[in-house]
């Protein structure tokens, strides 16, 4: 089974649609959305409805738990503030409702999905590095063989086993047996590890393999979107250095 895990899309229809099309090229079987649909970007609905209706399930990132009314978010900064309480105005009825329903985790066999760490998935909690990878030791035995996250747009994957934790660094590799894995699928709409391009997981289970997938897209118009809807001028110039 060939599945592509998506997370953190923000409002990026641009890069979204380019990103599904990659993905049904590569004949995948089945798509999960780790979350935050919604956030930073001007095509909120644009992008609920098009991961509404291609998603196996999508989950509850904390943009999302924001906009629904599920989580505080007055101690965000201004503009990223700003930002949801534009996304909550524009957002249709059965947008917002369907965020209000949507999970937290979700399994698949001994694949495991969650927006941040899944130790407290409601906590939003990040794994940058392998410090906080490190935190998740004593919890091991809890997880599946793989955990796939988002939260943090980093890609970034570390293996625990053997008593240690290890950076996995590369663009495609296989899951040992023995190993429990923790992978960072990066962001689909706002990828801050300074390639610009969206990017997203394709996990094979019969191969045991994950492979990270760049997609080229639109930046001009998904920013232009932006600066047009009178959001923070930051949020679309950062899509160009992928920061």
């Amino acid at each position: 089974m060939r599945i592509a895990v998506i997370s953190d899309i923000h409002s990026n229809i641009e890069a979204l649609t380019e990103v599904l099309r990659t993905a049904d090229r590569h004949k995948v079987d089945r798509i999960v959305s780790l979350g935050d649909i919604v956030g930073y970007g001007a095509s909120p609905n644009e992008c609920c409805d098009l991961v509404r209706s291609v998603t196996e399930v999508t989950l509850l990132g904390n943009h999302d738990a924001a906009v629904a009314g599920r989580m505080d978010y007055s101690y965000y900064y201004d503009a990223a503030r700003h930002a949801l309480d534009w996304s909550a105005s524009v957002l249709a009825e059965e947008n917002l409702s369907w965020l209000r329903s949507l999970p937290y985790t979700y399994r698949i066999g001994e694949v495991g999905f969650c927006h941040g760490s899944p130790i407290e998935p409601k906590a939003y909690e990040y794994i940058f590095a392998l410090e906080q990878a490190r935190e998740l030791t004593p919890f091991v035995a809890e997880l599946p063989e793989v955990t796939f996250i988002g939260h943090s747009h980093l890609c970034k994957a570390f293996a625990i086993g053997n008593g240690e934790v290890n950076d996995v660094v590369a663009q495609k590799f296989g899951i040992r047996r023995g190993y429990k894995y923790i992978i960072s699928v990066g962001s689909v709409g706002q990828p801050r590890d300074y390639d610009n391009r969206a990017c997203f997981v394709i996990c094979d289970t019969d191969a045991r393999t994950v492979e990270y997938t760049r997609v080229e897209y639109d930046i001009e118009t998904a920013a232009q979107k932006i600066f047009d809807a009178d959001l923070a001028l930051n949020f679309g110039k950062r899509l160009f250095l992928g920061v």
